[in-house]
């Protein structure tokens, strides 16, 4: 009888890990088949918003190329280095466009795009990813509301640090009621994505210096049979 019952506690255990290691696999190889065209999708859709807040005739260059690797840093609330897209017009620095991350959305992280212009002003602001409760979190996607266009022309010059929260805080910037978390989550990191601006700008905003010509490697090479 016992010999019985643990024969059949083994099948049902190895039946178990059978499962286990097929679901594992599937969910591996889904993950695998999807990630790229995912990421795919997404870099394609942050492109599209970056050229909503950098609109053509702020640059020349070529601005998915012209990029600076920034390390992880609170300002920006990023715990992975992140890329800035940099505008420029005749050779003199436009603007920036900074992707900082919102922590404390309310429920989860919330992915940001931040045009900055070389005088401090924000060009623009869109949101790239968020979690938010539908309906309540929505409005903060340019399509479903205007109130992501709040940022447009402000600096760390026209506000003080006061005034970057919403108007419940005591702030400048408006909300929906009842739905204060994530606007509060959006107004804080997009003021400290101005503050790291502010810190950084002599980096952000130098050019890449042009190449060097070795003339002494070029007469070398000539003197060379």
């Amino acid at each position: 009888m016992r010999r019985t019952m643990a024969k059949a506690s083994f099948h049902s255990a190895m039946n178990l890990l059978f499962f286990a290691v097929v679901g594992t696999v599937v969910l591996s190889s889904t993950y695998l088949l999807t990630h790229d065209t995912i990421a795919a999708s997404e870099a394609k859709e942050k492109l599209k918003l970056i050229a909503e807040i950098v609109p053509s005739q702020l640059y020349d260059n070529d601005i998915v190329t012209d990029t600076l690797q920034l390390p992880p840093n609170e300002l920006l609330g990023t715990d992975e280095p992140s890329t800035a897209y940099r505008a420029s017009l005749n050779g003199e620095p436009t603007a920036v466009v900074l992707q900082p991350i919102a922590p404390d959305g309310y429920s989860g992280k919330i992915a940001l795009i931040v045009a900055i212009r070389s005088n401090g002003e924000i060009n623009g602001v869109r949101v790239v990813t968020h979690h938010e409760t539908p309906g309540l979190g929505d409005y903060i996607e340019l399509p479903k509301s205007p109130w992501i266009k709040q940022f447009d022309g402000k600096s760390g010059e026209n506000l003080s640090d006061g005034d970057w929260k919403v108007i419940k805080d005591g702030g400048k910037f408006d909300s929906v009621a009842g739905a204060t978390i994530t606007p509060r989550a959006v107004v804080k990191a997009v003021h400290k994505a101005v503050q790291y601006f502010s810190q950084h700008r002599d980096e952000l905003l130098r050019q890449p210096e042009p190449p060097t010509h070795d003339h002494a490697h070029d007469a070398a090479q000539e003197k060379k049979p």
